[in-house]
């Protein structure tokens, strides 16, 4: 994706790294939620999730780096999203798998993304690093799938907040980069 397009999007990274923390301090914070209120919330950030992807690949269609990658993404959180609606009596174990499966394709995408943007900006490592733990975490869940429902709470989470505030963070080097850009070209005017 052309850095210009990232720049000028950079209020819905952040947007999606604050909807992060904040569904992660939920988790921590209301740790007996059923697990049908997991079903929903999981649902609901899911859904934000892939619409803001779904946007910004629209907006950024047609740049250097192909915008499939994100707009993949967004469909494979959309449909995960509608899945957690569409059947709200998922077993415990399907549920699991579900997230799990959600967690490794958006973290194989989130990789591929920074490897095409390496060039273009630094600090691209928060993007692979979002993607290596969005692929961790949905391999552990795999790996423990009999796990306790306060225990997925709590990993979904951590997951969460760090995820959220990798993304922030990102969200702040391409503010930076935005008004550095804007700068150069009130000056060139």
């Amino acid at each position: 994706m052309e850095l210009a397009v990232l720049t000028r999007n950079w209020g819905a990274i952040a947007t999606r790294g604050v909807a992060a923390i904040l569904f992660g301090l939920l988790s921590f914070a209301l740790p007996g939620l059923t697990l049908a209120a997991l079903v929903l919330l999981f649902g609901a950030y899911a859904l934000v999730d892939g619409i803001f992807n779904v946007v910004a690949a629209v907006r950024g269609r047609g740049t250097v780096q192909p915008w499939w990658a994100l707009l993949l993404e967004g469909i494979v959180s959309i449909a995960a999203g509608v899945v957690t609606f569409v059947l709200p009596g998922l077993t415990a174990l399907t549920l699991v798998y579900v997230i799990a499966a959600w967690a490794v394709v958006t973290g194989v995408l989130e990789i591929v993304a920074a490897v095409r943007l390496r060039n273009q900006v630094t600090g691209e490592w928060r993007l692979v690093l979002g993607g290596v733990l969005s692929i961790v975490f949905g391999v552990f869940i795999m790996l423990a799938p009999g796990a306790g429902a306060l225990a997925l709470v709590l990993w979904i989470g951590a997951y969460a907040l760090v995820f959220g505030a990798l993304l922030l963070a990102l969200a702040v080097r391409l503010r930076r980069a935005h008004l550095v850009q804007r700068a150069s070209l009130s000056r060139a005017a």
